[in-house]
C-alpha cells in the first residue's frame, strides 16, 4: 500500500479484535455522549405533550402518554443516528487524495448480536407498550374495562388512574351517529330529539353508535384523541370518556366527496346540570332543516343561481333536527 508520501506501507492484518479501535477512554466517551442524548431525548418527550390540542378525554390521557414516549424513544435514536454521521463527517474525514483503508477490522460476532438484539427489544418494547393502550381504552364494543390507568413504559413505573367515570351501568342508551355525504345528525333515543351539534356530559362514558348512509366516514375529534371509521352497512359499538368541559371540533377523518372539508360540527361537553336542562330545551323546539352548506349549494346550482364549477354527487338533504348548529359557532 502507497501512503500519501508515496512511499509503501505493509498492509495491517485483518482482525476481530473492536479493542484496536475501542480504548477504555472511548468507551468513557461513547457512555457519556448517550447519557446525553437520553436526557435530551426525555426532555423531548415531556416537550411532546404542549405540541397536542387540549387533552378533552380520558383516551387523551393514555395516548399523549404512548406519544410522549414514542417522541423520546425517536429522539434518542435520531440522535445517535444523525450525531454518529455527523461526527464522522467532521472529524472522520479523509485527507485529500488520501484512498487508504480504515482499520481492517471484519466480522464481530458480539457487535454483531448486539446490533441485532437491540432494535428487536425496541419493537417489542413499544409494540407492547402501544398494545397496552389501546387495550386500557376499550373504545370498540360495549365492554369497558373495570379501572382505565396509565400504561407503564418502563418496568416499575407506577401506573396512574386516569380520570373519568368509565363504568357503563347506569348510562343511558348510546347516541346514535348518522354520518352522510356531507352531515352529521345526532339521536338521543331516550328524549326521542336529534341534533347536529353533539352534547355530552362531563366525566361519564359516552357511548355512541356510528353508521354511515352512503360511504365511507370517519367520527374524529382531534381534542379526544380517537378515531373510528364509520363503515356503511355496519353498526359500530363506540365509548370515550370526556374530561374536560369545553366546545371541541368533530372533522369526518375519511375523504367521502367534494364536501368532504366542510363535513365537520362542533361537540360540546358540558356539566350533567347544563347537559340535561339543554336536553330538555331542544325537545320544546319542532324539528327543522339544519344549516348545511352542501346541499345549499347544490341546490342553488339546481335552480342555476350560482354555478359550482366542478362536479359533485348530489349531498343527501339537510337532516331534519331539534337543534342545529352553525358554522359560525365558536370552538376550541
Amino acid at each position: 500500500m502507497n501512503t500519501n508520501d508515496g512511499t509503501s506501507q505493509t498492509p495491517e492484518p485483518r482482525t476481530r479484535n473492536l479493542g484496536r479501535v475501542l480504548n477504555r477512554r472511548r468507551i468513557l466517551g461513547l457512555a457519556s455522549l448517550a447519557a446525553g442524548n437520553f436526557a435530551i431525548s426525555v426532555w423531548m418527550g415531556q416537550e411532546a405533550y404542549k405540541w397536542l390540542p387540549p387533552q378533552a378525554s380520558s383516551e387523551a390521557v393514555l395516548v399523549d402518554k404512548l406519544f410522549s414516549f414514542m417522541t423520546a424513544v425517536g429522539t434518542f435514536i435520531f440522535i445517535g443516528v444523525v450525531g454518529t454521521l455527523l461526527y464522522s463527517m467532521i472529524f472522520q474525514r479523509a485527507a485529500k487524495y488520501d484512498n487508504s483503508d480504515g482499520p481492517p477490522i471484519e466480522g464481530n460476532v458480539k457487535l454483531e448480536v448486539i446490533w441485532t438484539a437491540v432494535p428487536i427489544m425496541l419493537i417489542i418494547w413499544i409494540g407492547t407498550v402501544s398494545y397496552k393502550t389501546y387495550d386500557q381504552m376499550s373504545i370498540l364494543g360495549t365492554i369497558a374495562p373495570k379501572v382505565m390507568a396509565t400504561v407503564d413504559t418502563v418496568p416499575g413505573e407506577p401506573r396512574k388512574p386516569v380520570p373519568g367515570d368509565i363504568s357503563p351501568t347506569d348510562n343511558p342508551a348510546p347516541i346514535e351517529v348518522h354520518s352522510r355525504q356531507w352531515s352529521w345528525e345526532f339521536y338521543y333515543p331516550d328524549q326521542n330529539v336529534s341534533s347536529t351539534e353533539l352534547h355530552l356530559p362531563l366525566n361519564q362514558r359516552a357511548r355512541f353508535k356510528l353508521t354511515s348512509d352512503d360511504v365511507l366516514h370517519g367520527f374524529y375529534v382531534p381534542a379526544f384523541r380517537v378515531k373510528q371509521d364509520i363503515v356503511p352497512g355496519k353498526e359500530i359499538d363506540f365509548a370515550l370518556t370526556p374530561i374536560r368541559a369545553g366546545r371541541y371540533r368533530l372533522r369526518d377523518s375519511e375523504y367521502s366527496g367534494t364536501y368532504f372539508a366542510s363535513n365537520q360540527t362542533n361537540v360540546v361537553v358540558e356539566s350533567e346540570e347544563e347537559y340535561q336542562q339543554w336536553l330538555g330545551a331542544i325537545a320544546q323546539n319542532p324539528p327543522q332543516a339544519a344549516e348545511n352548506i352542501a346541499y345549499e349549494e347544490f341546490s342553488q346550482a339546481e335552480q342555476g343561481t350560482i354555478s359550482l364549477g366542478w362536479a359533485t354527487v348530489k349531498p343527501a338533504p339537510a337532516p331534519i333536527v331539534n337543534h342545529t348548529s352553525s358554522e359560525k359557532d365558536p370552538y376550541e
